[in-house]
């Protein structure tokens, strides 16, 4: 089983009520060797919401960190909400903390939370997906500070999933695929997917491969758990799905470099 879990939440995100040593321990429990906790930071939030106080958060998992120093390496992460408008700001963020790992993630779209029903209420299914797809391009061409994109088809949780065929996005995706290898960046397998009941980890299968074929090498796994049950969570399947796409190694970020471990 991969042993390190590269995004997972705590009660420092606005999303959990997950005390930060539970996660802890919850991690321990499923047997993990690391885990990154990568709060939720996401700019203009039409709510106010998911702006983390970075400095406690920190604090706190410094102590954790040296509390369970013999049992988890436990490292510091964040989860960008990307938007294109938003990069000076994210760079003077990320440019503040000693970050071991980035996740840069598209949470809206035109001010929307493909969340809410009314993101696909107002573009439907197709056009909603495409849109999303469209933002993550914008977003790569204003923006560099990041590891790894997180979810990549995250919005297709919230629409019909049946009507989601990567196929007839292919073009699309191609290029946000081949602009993050030539940054140097990665993407990550998320196991929420099956959580969500979609039948496969962000992204597609068809998307995953793709990514490999194209030549793209670095792959974290991450639960994006945001309680302590869902850490770790689906990650007996995890090996099978990357190999499966032709991947031979998962990566890890410790002080944002990047470390291969053998599958």
């Amino acid at each position: 089983m991969i042993r390190a879990d590269l995004h997972v939440h705590t009660n420092y995100s606005s999303d959990s009520d997950e005390p930060m040593e539970n996660a802890v321990r919850a991690a321990i429990e499923a047997g993990l060797s690391v885990m990154c906790i990568t709060e939720h930071m996401d700019m203009d939030f039409p709510t106010g919401e998911f702006m983390v106080d970075t400095d406690a958060y920190k604090a706190e998992l410094s102590a954790l960190k040296e509390k369970y120093a013999d049992r988890i390496e436990l490292l510091f992460g964040i989860e960008l909400g990307l938007m294109d408008y938003l990069a000076p700001r994210l760079y003077e963020y990320t440019s503040a903390y000693p970050f071991d790992f980035i996740i840069g993630s598209s949470h809206l779209v035109d001010g929307m939370d493909p969340y809410e029903p009314e993101y696909f209420g107002k573009y439907g299914d197709r056009n909603g997906i495409l849109r999303y797809f469209e933002s993550i391009l914008a977003n790569i061409g204003t923006f560099d500070d990041f590891d790894v994109y997180g979810h990549l088809d995250y919005a297709v949780r919230y629409c019909k999933a049946k009507s989601y065929l990567p196929s007839e996005y292919r073009e699309l995706t191609d290029e946000i695929l081949k602009k993050i290898i030539a940054m140097g960046k990665g993407i990550e397998l998320n196991t929420a997917g099956l959580k969500y009941g979609l039948g496969w980890a962000h992204p597609h299968p068809d998307v995953l491969k793709r990514y490999r074929e194209l030549g793209g090498e670095k792959i974290t796994v991450g639960s994006d758990g945001h309680k302590g049950e869902h850490i770790a969570y689906d990650f007996d399947k995890a090996s099978d799905i990357l190999k499966a796409a032709g991947f031979e190694y998962y990566t890890v970020f410790r002080q944002r470099k990047a470390e291969f471990v053998k599958l």
